[in-house]
């Protein structure tokens, strides 16, 4: 069973290299979203076992997409993949639900990493 993917990201080539590399490591991308509200529909509608979200995608932030998609009732694990990361916005991701916070800089491998740590039990 592979681990079934959420990404949303308002930045198209961003969107579609995160979707790209992340399907050459074995994840499952089950929908796109360009905003934070089509994230929760996309949410809802595919039972992702984790959403990726950009810290400010269109519409909703990253952070009260976040808010909204635990909020919902939703379980999947929420990252929050931000262009920096401070204690701050780690902070603020947290209180609202996202499991961890990978800043764009360590690179998408970093991200596969965190969601490989998420969900070890997995196949990929």
């Amino acid at each position: 069973m592979s681990v079934r993917l959420v990404i949303a990201e308002d930045t198209e080539h961003l969107r579609r290299m995160l979707v790209d590399i992340l399907g050459l490591h074995g994840f499952d991308v089950v929908a796109e979203a360009r905003t934070g509200d089509q994230a929760l529909r996309r949410a809802d509608e595919n039972a992702p076992d984790v959403v990726v979200v950009g810290h400010s995608p269109q519409g909703l932030d990253g952070i009260e997409a976040t808010r909204r998609i635990r909020g919902h009732g939703l379980n999947p694990q929420v990252i929050l993949y931000a262009a920096s990361v401070d204690g701050e916005i780690e902070g603020r991701a947290k209180d609202a639900g996202a499991a961890s916070c990978v800043a764009r800089t360590a690179g998408v491998e970093a991200l596969a990493r965190e969601i490989t740590a998420d969900h070890p039990f997995m196949e990929r």
